[in-house]
């Protein structure tokens, strides 16, 4: 086998007395995906960020393309040809798709910056991600699944020789995946290596050529077959006898709790959807991206106005002018972006969960003992890894999922939304997430959840409702729903 492009030797990165990274030793080839695994908080992120330039190791020595490599900002990583696609968007909403594709980048013409090229070759990229939007068009208002492309199409554009995707598909559902899948494999077969960081097992076993596993910050184990089975990979990363992923389905109730009739957005996201959810129920919505899911719950929620049909809930017909109006008749959204809209990142998990709860402290007053008590609970209740007064920003993507969760639960709602309820969380903490979702039923809540992930949604239905371009296909009982009858109705 021919010398690795990139040699990671003895990389470590402690923070304080908090180690993170121990004696990591890493090859990777010129045109192989290697798969980075592990449980939120194995290492992956600090790893991936000292390659990219991002992080400095406390200790260790890497080589790229057989010289010593160190760089001390991410430009020196990318001027290199290593670029690494974080999981969190970091686009900039009020400049176009063009601008952020070659922002710092700028193609010149005679001293300025030359508009033409750069539209021209951002529209480029996007093609080939089978993106079809216009390169002038702002940013802002766009998809998470469409900026997570372009973020995407802003690496292919460096035209990287070393290419570092950290859940580059959390956000995108199958037609979007198979896009990205056709390039990664286009630029294996030019000779890009490629680091694949991901917590779906099947896309694992689909695009990538070896795995390697990291856990508690220290490599344990390294699969060269991509078809090792999931549950050898898993248990490797979890260092446990992994059970059943999805727990025993409660049976619903015959109480109606939550009923929709025809209802279509104000935006023409959806139209004419009628469903009912019982008591003790969880149902899945599915479809693919842009069939307007996350819009149709948005709207229930209070979140987006409704053009026309109604929403009731306990038989009473429900006005919702704002997300305010849902909450206060027991109608509570988990969103699928935890950071941007379900927590204050940088202020305590305290702090979150009282700013959903504030008509609870008698009089307005935010005292500390109550906030502190407040917290305690929920954090007792739904087994956050967390103190009150910590920061959430501090906590993996699992636990501030469970922070997002645990601030409206405390407020026993009758219906719980969830959008996404795992994107970006490893398979370990999934399971957690399952549970918590299946006692909520049990408990009598009328639950929905909102997946791009097909296995999830299979899992954790009693019955699936499948959008299809804004359009109701059908709804499929648990016994009748599985991955083909699903998708063929999503393909409408």
């Amino acid at each position: 086998m021919p010398d690795p492009i990139l040699s990671l030797r003895g990389i470590s990165k402690s923070y304080g007395s908090v180690e993170v990274l121990r004696k990591m030793d890493l090859d990777i080839h010129a045109g192989e995906v290697v798969a980075l695994l592990g449980e939120n908080g194995a290492g992956k992120s600090t790893l991936s960020g000292i390659i990219a330039g991002s992080r400095m190791p406390s200790e260790g020595s890497m080589n790229w393309q057989g010289e010593p490599y160190a760089p001390g900002s991410p430009r020196e990583a990318i001027d290199k040809g290593i670029v690494l696609i974080h999981q969190e968007l970091q686009l900039l909403p009020e400049l176009s798709i063009a601008e952020n594709v070659f922002i710092g980048r700028w193609p010149m013409k005679n001293g300025v910056v030359n508009r033409a090229e750069m539209v021209a070759r951002a529209q480029e990229q996007l093609a080939r991600l089978n993106l079809h939007i216009p390169a002038t068009r702002k940013v802002a208002g766009l998809s998470t699944a469409n900026q997570q492309l372009i973020e995407i199409a802003k690496a292919l554009a460096l035209k990287a020789k070393l290419l570092i995707l950290d859940e580059p598909t959390a956000a995108l559902g199958g037609a979007e995946t198979e896009a990205l899948f056709a390039q990664v494999r286009k630029l294996r077969a030019e000779g890009v290596g490629i680091i694949y960081i991901s917590h779906r097992m099947e896309e694992i076993r689909q695009i990538t050529d070896r795995i390697v596993v990291l856990r508690d910050g220290e490599r344990v184990n390294e699969f060269a077959d991509s078809a090792t089975p999931v549950r050898t990979i898993v248990e490797s990363m979890v260092g446990r006898s992994l059970e059943r992923m999805f727990p025993a389905l409660p049976s619903p109730g015959t109480r109606k709790v939550l009923e929709v009739q025809a209802v279509s957005g104000a935006n023409g996201a959806f139209k004419n959807v009628s469903f009912d959810v019982h008591e003790g129920e969880i149902l899945g919505i599915a479809g693919l991206i842009g069939a307007g899911r996350t819009e149709l719950v948005r709207s229930i929620c209070g979140a987006d106005p409704l053009a026309s049909g109604a929403v009731r809930l306990d038989g009473q017909e429900l006005v919702l002018r704002s997300p305010a109006d849902a909450i206060a008749k027991g109608i509570v959204m988990v969103p699928e972006d935890r950071k941007s809209q379900g927590l204050v990142v940088a202020h305590e998990i305290g702090e979150n969960i009282a700013y959903a709860n504030l008509d609870r402290f008698k009089g307005g007053w935010v005292t500390r003992k109550l906030k502190s008590a407040l917290a305690k609970k929920a954090i007792a209740s739904f087994g956050v890894k967390g103190r009150d007064e910590q920061p959430a920003s501090d906590l993996s993507g699992g636990n501030q999922q469970k922070v997002v969760i645990a601030k409206w639960l405390i407020r026993n709602p009758r219906v719980v939304v969830l959008d996404e309820p795992t994107r970006g969380i490893d398979v370990g903490a999934r399971a957690g997430i399952y549970g918590i979702i299946a006692d909520l039923a049990r408990q009598g809540v009328a639950v929905i959840v909102v997946s791009s992930d097909l296995e999830e949604v299979l899992g954790v239905s009693n019955r699936i409702l499948v959008l299809a371009q804004g359009k109701q296909a059908g709804i499929l009982d648990h016994e009748a729903a599985n991955d083909v009858s699903v998708m063929e109705l999503a393909t409408l």
